[in-house]
């Protein structure tokens, strides 16, 4: 039976979590709009317009929305160059490839963005494919970034797993029936994870392989 390996990538596989709090951080407060990092970060995870929903509300006025997503977007871009993933990203999805699973990612990241993420992932070569934002009509927490994985992969739900660091990550794949793993790699509190559904939690990346044979993967059939 075919299995998929769902993985999310900012603070999932690659140390870029606080890149766009920053860059995030700079857009606002260039639009008049004063938020505490702290805010921002649990915000990471969603897609740019829910973020700013998130922060600001949805009573803001909205028709500043694309000029503090474009700033921020141009800000986090002088980093792709120095883009890194987390030790052990790659060598985790190359094991589970070999272990049959497919892998698929799924992140809000296009374009540019998502290239210089892949290359800095260095992972090509067993990643089946990327859900992004552009596929689908909602982010997360909504279930569809996970399902769109789900259908790239071509698996049911229950024959998935799904690796994430936000809160959101989590909301996702339990509303798309996906279990899920939690690291602690971008931030966001075990309690925090364990409340949005994680069936397991592990440091990062690196930790969750030298576990594999004891974690949810293990036990997906």
């Amino acid at each position: 039976m075919a299995r998929a390996a769902l993985f999310d990538v900012d603070g999932t596989l690659t140390d870029t979590n606080y890149l766009h709090v920053t860059s995030w951080w700079q857009a606002l407060r260039g639009a008049g709009h004063e938020v505490a990092m702290s805010d921002i970060h649990r915000a990471i995870g969603l897609g740019s317009g829910d973020l700013l929903a998130h922060l600001l509300g949805d009573d803001r006025d909205r028709d500043g929305d694309s000029g503090i997503s474009a700033a921020h977007s141009t800000l986090y871009g002088t980093y792709f160059g120095r883009l890194t993933a987390f030790d052990s990203a790659a060598d985790l999805l190359r094991v589970l490839a070999g272990q049959g699973w497919t892998n698929v990612l799924a992140s809000s990241a296009t374009g540019p963005e998502l290239a210089a993420l892949r290359r800095a992932i260095d992972a090509d070569d067993v990643i089946a494919g990327t859900a992004s934002s552009d596929d689908v009509r909602r982010g997360k927490p909504a279930p569809d970034p996970v399902r769109a994985a789900l259908d790239l992969a071509g698996v049911p739900a229950e024959n998935a797993v799904f690796v994430g660091d936000a809160v959101w990550d989590m909301q996702a794949a339990s509303r798309a029936g996906v279990r899920s793993i939690a690291v602690l790699s971008g931030g966001i509190p075990r309690d925090a994870l364990e409340a949005a559904g994680a069936d397991e939690v592990y440091e990062n990346v690196g930790d969750l392989l030298a576990r594999l044979d004891d974690s949810l993967f293990a036990r997906t059939d």
